[in-house]
């Protein structure tokens, strides 16, 4: 499209990328495409059913863009793998980057997203905000964890590149995010404003080497952070709202010439303390392509509308959104973008195949890690009944969306011939339930506890301290966060999954009862006898 023959108000618009509630094209979603002029929709569990109607949803908003006589959208997702996904049925939901980097190779990195990318494009998204280049080396991290693949630098590059080459070579646009590094932060920068106080030296050396590969690469796009560097922002401006490090860092000192978005406009590191309407003609004079506004209508129409009133009022040039403008259409020029020419029917046949459930089978097996295995108390005895305490999973950041309960550990030990008496018990009910726990635990020698982020959790941690302090010997199992560890220590069996997912499930139960050995190796350390690296090998 010649981007000459585009209003002011279309070039506003194109630049402003928006959510919307529902499973189908909503009133709202139609009148940002066809009044408002959006350059893109993003998808979140709420938008989701099941994959017919993802892509049946997809076609009829490309097709609003095509009646209005706008480019093609792009249509965006979080199908990071593993914890955070918006599609978890009918696809071949893939392991997260954890455990990707637990017990896979950066080829089978790469043959994940490219697998990921495969069913994606067939369902009508053609861009993912994936992968994440953080690197986790802070245990406390809120929310990033194991989106991240480990806490090597070099190690996130090198699956962090794979990744974001798989993803391409499908024809699905790979965001590196969140530049230039959300892992050293204690603060959840979708509750308020994180800060990483390391010098430049460090930064280029830790946070900012995956994203140097990634640009390397021709990484297609990336997604600034809404984190403080003081080294390169005097004012501690957050790097979305940072010209010295968007444009000064970014583009012309590390050369990167593809497109800028910005991470969610509302998330409260920015809507608390800049408003999210003033932070978007903000972010795009600090040098961001798009910003992202996922939820609010007002907001939406309230951003278009002040980038537009920027321009007349001589904060903004045209010229600076022509810039952003041309890079997004060459951008989705270059994935194909509206190009599709395959029947609906023949797009679902490629989507949840066999071999791809397969592939993604494997490689959660190869991601369960036996950290401890000090006592007799594995493979779990099919005749001798095992009591597993469940903690489960829940939203406990907003970027996981929403979070389903299709399987249990016990369950899936069940299914492996194991006895099970099975006590699940919700996350916000630990403490209140615990004493009923340990009641029942009184009369099992096996006792398999799982875990769901215990290292931010004193409940969890006291149940598990209760029970070594009774003279059971619980084997822990962290559904999460590998750092549950560190609450107790003194447990005897240690297995970690890196996420709470069916799969993850099932390969952890086939590691406990024997049917598989253990092949997984930490990302992250979790203490000197336990470093990056480590991992009981074979036979549990």
């Amino acid at each position: 499209m010649d981007i000459s023959k585009l209003t002011l108000e279309e070039k506003a618009g194109q630049l402003v990328m928006c959510g919307f509630a529902g499973t189908e094209p909503s009133e709202e979603v139609l009148r940002l495409i066809g009044e408002r002029h959006i350059g893109g929709v993003i998808y979140f569990a709420r938008n989701v059913r099941d994959v017919r109607q993802i892509a049946e949803l997809s076609d009829n908003l490309q097709e609003a863009a095509r009646q209005a006589g706008l480019p093609p959208l792009f249509v965006m997702i979080d199908q990071e793998g593993g914890m955070v996904a918006r599609i978890t049925e009918g696809v071949a939901l893939m392991p997260g980057a954890m455990a990707l980097g637990a017990g896979s190779t950066p080829e089978e990195a790469y043959e994940s997203a490219r697998i990921c990318g495969e069913e994606l494009r067939a369902l009508g998204v053609n861009l993912n905000f994936a992968p994440v280049l953080d690197v986790n080396n802070n245990p406390r991290n809120p929310v990033i964890g194991v989106r991240s693949f480990g806490e090597s630098p070099e190690r996130v590059a090198s699956y962090g590149e794979a990744a974001l080459r798989g993803l391409q070579a499908a024809g699905v646009v790979a965001t590196a995010k969140h530049f230039p590094g959300h892992g050293d932060t204690e603060v959840d920068s979708h509750l308020d404003l994180p800060t990483v106080p390391h010098g430049r030296e460090r930064i280029f050396e830790v946070e900012l080497q995956p994203f140097i590969r990634a640009i390397g690469a021709e990484v297609d796009s990336i997604m600034s952070s809404h984190v403080v560097f003081p080294a390169f922002e005097p004012q501690r401006l957050p790097v979305t709202l940072s010209h010295h490090v968007l444009t000064g860092l970014l583009r012309e000192e590390l050369g990167y010439e593809g497109v800028i978005f910005t991470d969610c406009m509302e998330m409260h590191a920015i809507s608390k303390h800049y408003g999210t309407v003033e932070a978007c003609v903000m972010a795009i004079e600090a040098g961001a392509d798009a910003v992202l506004v996922s939820h609010s209508f007002e907001l939406q129409t309230g951003a278009i509308d002040a980038i537009v009133e920027a321009v007349r009022s001589g904060r903004l040039t045209e010229e600076r959104l022509d810039a952003s403008v041309s890079r997004l259409l060459a951008l989705k020029k270059k994935r194909g973008i509206g190009a599709e020419t395959r029947s609906l029917e023949e797009r679902l046949a490629g989507v949840g195949t066999a071999a791809h459930l397969e592939a993604a089978k494997r490689w959660s097996e190869a991601s369960v890690t036996v950290v401890k295995q000090e006592a007799d108390l594995l493979p779990l005895a099919a005749g001798e009944e095992t009591l597993v305490l469940s903690v489960q999973p829940a939203v406990v950041t907003l970027v996981d969306d929403a979070l389903a309960v299709p399987l249990t550990l016990g369950k899936a030990l069940e299914a492996c011939g194991v006895q099970v008496r099975e006590q699940a018990i919700p996350l916000a009910d630990v403490a209140r339930m615990s004493g009923e726990a340990l009641e029942m635990a009184a009369s099992y020698e096996r006792i398999v506890v799982a875990t769901y982020n215990a290292c931010f959790d004193d409940a969890q941690a006291l149940l598990v301290r209760e029970l070594l302090a009774r003279g059971k010997r619980p084997i822990v199992v962290a559904t999460r966060m590998p750092y549950d560890l560190l609450a107790f220590p003194a447990v005897p069996v240690y297995v970690c999954l890196y996420e709470s997912r069916p799969l993850a499930l099932q390969s952890a139960a086939k590691v406990l009862a024997g049917q598989l050995p253990a092949r997984g190796r930490l990302p992250v350390s979790l203490s000197g006898e336990f470093p990056a690296g480590w991992g009981v090998q074979g036979d549990a």
